[in-house]
């Protein structure tokens, strides 16, 4: 069953421009990803700082790989330094 996902990451000004390039290596090294679907990055109009994923997964497994990439477990090196918050992350089905 696909996995949908959104993720909203809040970078801190003063990083923002880092943030986005990581999140920016994500996208490029993910949509080569087999189990990737759809990978999209949008940041935010009010809120420069606001990022949003949307993607969509073929499978649990995929995106459980698609997790131990080092392009994601780079990222998960900003987040206690680099980010507002821990990233929200919403799993979905289609209904």
């Amino acid at each position: 069953m696909k996995i949908y996902l959104t993720a909203v990451i809040k970078s801190k000004e003063e990083h923002r421009a880092e943030v986005l390039e990581v999140l920016q290596n994500m996208v490029k090294e993910t949509v080569k990803e087999e189990a990737n679907e759809l990978y999209t990055l949008h940041q935010g109009i009010e809120d420069k700082n606001q990022f949003v994923f949307y993607e969509i997964w073929k499978s649990e497994e995929g995106l459980a790989q698609h997790n131990q990439q080092p392009y994601i477990q780079a990222f998960g090196a900003l987040v206690d330094e680099k980010l507002q918050e821990k990233p929200q992350i919403i799993l979905t089905h289609l209904i």
